[in-house]
């Protein structure tokens, strides 16, 4: 709900701070007071055009601040998805500011906003319903929710059912131009698995093999030093027989001084270090046994599995899984028919499924819809559309037009002659008649959607006596459910009003301004009787003004 609304500096309205109630407020002036430029400054706030024009004379620039109720549901996740922080409980200010030399922004709560979000935000806020509008209940974009919402209408089913038609549909897709890739490169699969499937290569192969090669290209290099190690440690003239015949002779002597005996533990620890080296030597050669037939094949092997990497573009590690996922695709392909007519069945069921929801949807929404004719046509006749004929269209669209809310398309149309065709709302009325038109929907559809806040634009002109009266009673019954923001001329739609603010001219022999006050009782008595009587306030009028307060 709009609770308050503060205008600087746009075109004759130097500054004006305005609160609103629920209800029913009536705006009323005479003609060219300003009025228009009241609900010009809201579309500003609102993503409006920000025309330089609209700055008052001499100003540098035009601000309009909006002050709404806390956002929630929609508007309050919009708000969130855009990272505008709201505070939960504090009302959701909208600001726009146009400058004098061109050029505009907007702020929400503060903080830097684009038009664009005003602009989205606008219809959850507030539906202005003027002589040219063609938003709201004209545009028919949304006469299917505003139909389902009056009907208590529950499109679920229809939407569970279709999102499950669409993931088999899905399905199916994805599973025939699988099987049309592969049959393309049927040959082509046939033997890449033929030669993956004898090359056979497993995870971790190629450095396993890598490795194993480095080790016997190793082995081939220092053969000639192991051999010569062993030319230096065994033989007849080897280091450990030259130390074992010299421990033969110590042996001998070693009895005959002190130093000999120690000479010869030494040389029997050199002896047991040796034999030790020879038998480490001995291992080394046996793990590093040069065999130059297992190298060529390792070689071959290790070539091989790169050189098929290379050419299915892979790493050699990943050669398995493409084996595994190429065989797939060919067995899919050898069993594709039977997977897409299991696939296809799977389509029809859901289909059925959606079928059954969709026409279930549109038998509640044909009941609905006569039932939304009949409350538009007890509303007609009153607003002085008696010739007038309202009906709801309820018609099934092709298949490229089905949806999560079924087959329907819904539009409100009029006739608004005895025997003249039905056409949309927006395309057959004149401004007067639209007006009342919308009225008519609106208290129809009462409580059903729309925005917190509503403002219709001179809906009684043209209009007068019991019309009007008729007017200002469903204006105060709808206002019941919603504010109402009315802009009139009508003395029978101001009386029924919860709060009166008069728009008036003023001139100070240079400057002419636009201002905004609320009434009280008395004044609102006088501004009533000069709504009924004109320039000059009579007494009649006065008590004319009062029945239609003690009656209002």
């Amino acid at each position: 709900m709009l609770t308050a609304l503060s205008i600087r500096d746009v075109v004759l309205i130097e500054a004006l701070d305005l609160e609103f109630g629920a209800g029913l407020d009536v705006l009323t002036g005479e003609t060219g007071a300003g009025k228009s430029i009241l609900l010009d400054a809201l579309g500003l706030a609102l993503g409006g055009r920000g025309e330089s024009g609209l700055v008052r004379h001499g100003a540098a620039q035009a601000i309009v601040t909006a002050t709404f109720d806390p956002p929630v549901g929609a508007l309050g996740a919009l708000l969130e998805e855009n990272g505008v922080e709201v505070e939960p409980g504090e009302p959701l200010l909208v600001r726009r500011i146009v400058k004098a030399d061109g050029g505009s922004r907007a702020l929400v709560n503060n903080q830097p906003a684009g038009v664009a979000l005003l602009r989205e935000m606008a219809p959850m806020l507030v539906e202005i319903h003027g002589q040219h509008d063609d938003r709201g209940l004209l545009n028919p974009r949304g006469h299917r929710a505003l139909l389902d919402a009056f009907g208590r209408v529950d499109p679920g089913d229809t939407a569970r059912a279709w999102a499950s038609l669409r993931d088999a549909q899905a399905k199916l897709a994805a599973a025939q131009a699988e099987i049309e890739t592969a049959a393309r490169d049927r040959e082509w699969l046939e033997h890449a698995v033929g030669e993956l499937s004898a090359l056979a290569a497993e995870p971790g192969e190629e450095e396993a093999l890598a490795d194993k090669r480095r080790g016997m290209q190793r082995a081939e290099k220092i053969a000639d030093e192991l051999a010569a190690i062993d030319d230096y440690l065994e033989g007849s003239n080897g280091g450990l027989a030259q130390l074992r015949q010299a421990a033969r002779v110590l042996e001998r002597i070693a009895e005959d001084h002190p130093a000999l005996g120690e000479a010869l533990a030494a040389i029997d620890r050199a002896v047991i270090e040796a034999a030790a080296a020879e038998e480490q030597l001995v291992e080394a050669r046996r793990a590093l046994a040069f065999d130059p037939r297992a190298l060529e094949e390792d070689e071959a092997r290790l070539f091989e599995l790169r050189g098929m990497a290379r050419k299915h573009r892979v790493q050699p590690d990943d050669l398995a899984t493409l084996t595994e996922d190429l065989r797939g695709r060919l067995e899919r392909l050898e069993a594709g028919e039977d997977g897409i007519a299991l696939l296809e069945a799977i389509v029809a069921a859901a289909r059925a499924d959606y079928d059954a929801a969709a026409d279930i949807l549109s038998q509640r929404r044909h009941a609905a819809a006569e039932r939304l004719d009949a409350a538009v046509a007890g509303e007609l006749a009153p607003l002085k559309l008696d010739a007038a004929r309202f009906r709801t269209t309820v018609v099934s669209v092709g298949a490229d037009g089905w949806s999560a809310h079924g087959k329907d398309r819904v539009e409100f149309e009029i006739a608004t002659n005895p025997g003249a065709p039905f056409a949309p709302l927006a395309k057959i009325a004149s401004g007067g008649e639209l007006s009342r038109f919308i009225l008519a929907l609106k208290v129809a559809l009462a409580e059903e959607g729309g925005a917190a806040t509503m403002i219709f634009d001179e809906i009684d002109r043209g209009v007068g006596g019991a019309v009007a009266s008729a007017i200002g009673e469903r204006l105060a019954r709808l206002a019941e459910h919603t504010q109402l923001l009315v802009v009139t001329h009508s003395p029978q739609v101001a009386a029924r009003g919860a709060e009166h603010l008069l728009i008036a001219k003023s001139h100070d022999g240079t400057v002419t301004r636009t201002g905004v006050r609320v009434l009280d009782e008395a004044e609102r008595r006088e501004e009533i009787a000069r709504m009924l009587s004109g320039a000059t306030v009579t007494d009649e009028a006065r008590a004319q003004a009062d029945r239609l307060l003690e009656t209002a």
